[in-house]
């Protein structure tokens, strides 16, 4: 597939990439590396994301040059829709975005199913990042340092910096060539983890409360409401990280982040140790991802949803 994606690079010229709703650091990374690449082969890219650019992403190079509005979609020949298990994830544009005449997805979800014909897909890759770092092996093309830093943040984030158990061998090789070829992994770390906004810190504090260790201490929680959010004055992607903290508690296997959405919704994020696998749990409400991290989106009230969410773990771990 990757020689396909190839192929279609080089007979096209007009290229629109995206990504999911709610980004992070795999996200951006890619889209912007490939945007690189593109327009450093004389090509026209575009990359449009629904949500504005978390501020301790916009270090990343290119993220200046990202769009909110899409651009009619009749005018690309081609739409890379990145990190992505369905269409939809892009946002409120997917419709308009399944028009162009060719659609690309690379993603690295195993909850993904397919829904385009040319794709990538390989749930064995740390992430989405890594894929776009072998696309631009596959075509020869030299990584810049520019290309070496938003690949570097896809790659360090999306493996919990290099903790999570989707680091194989080939990602640290990834890494490490991305690092000969210009990512400094300090200057990264401090811009992508030390530069929290006050308001982030604040919002941990009205978070910090609402812990709750259930099923034995095996599963630990925090939940964001709006009304937390309003009071810390943050915004819904200050809570990037936060499903990590019930993770770092001794004997805790699930950690869930329960995000009450503006429409009334939850999103939860799941993170795992070790084999538990989270995605069959947010697959249980339609969700997706991997099997130590995924996430799904739910009606309802707050208490029925956690017991909903503990009869599917208990279901899931009997199987």
């Amino acid at each position: 597939m990757l020689q396909r994606i190839s192929e279609l690079i080089g007979r096209h010229q007009t290229f629109l990439i995206t990504a999911h709703e709610r980004l992070d650091g795999d996200a951006l990374g890619s889209e912007l590396a490939l945007d690189h690449m593109l327009r450093a082969m004389g090509k026209e890219s575009t990359v449009y994301n629904q949500d504005p650019t978390p501020e301790n992403y916009r270090f990343l190079p290119g993220s200046d040059r990202i769009v909110h509005e899409l651009p009619p979609p009749e005018t690309f020949d081609a739409a890379f829709i990145l990190d992505c298990s369905e269409l939809e994830r892009v946002g409120d544009q997917a419709a308009r975005i399944g028009t162009v005449r060719n659609l690309v997805n690379i993603d690295h979800h195993v909850s993904n199913g397919g829904f385009c014909e040319i794709l990538l897909i390989d749930p064995k890759a740390s992430s989405t990042g890594e894929l776009i770092f072998r696309l631009a092996r596959q075509m020869g093309f030299s990584v810049t340092p520019e290309m070496a830093i938003n690949l570097f943040t896809a790659i360090l984030t999306d493996t919990g910096g290099f903790r999570y158990g989707n680091t194989r061998p080939a990602t640290l090789t990834a890494a490490a060539d991305l690092v000969a070829a210009g990512a400094d992994p300090q200057w990264i770390s401090e811009n992508v983890y030390e530069t929290n906004p006050p308001a982030k810190i604040r919002l941990l504090a009205e978070v910090l409360p609402t812990l709750s260790l259930e099923m034995g201490g095996r599963v630990g929680s925090l939940t964001v409401m709006q009304q937390a959010l309003a009071a810390a004055g943050a915004l819904p992607e200050h809570t990037e990280g936060f499903v990590d903290l019930p993770r770092t508690i001794r004997g805790v296997e699930i950690a869930i982040l329960y995000s009450e959405m503006s429409d009334g919704r939850f999103k939860l994020s799941f993170r795992s140790k070790g084999k538990v696998d989270v995605e069959r749990v947010a697959r249980t409400f339609g969700g997706g991802g991997h099997i130590n991290a995924a996430a799904c989106r739910i009606e309802g009230e707050l208490p029925e949803i956690r017991r909903r969410v503990l009869d599917a773990i208990g279901a899931s771990e009997a199987r």
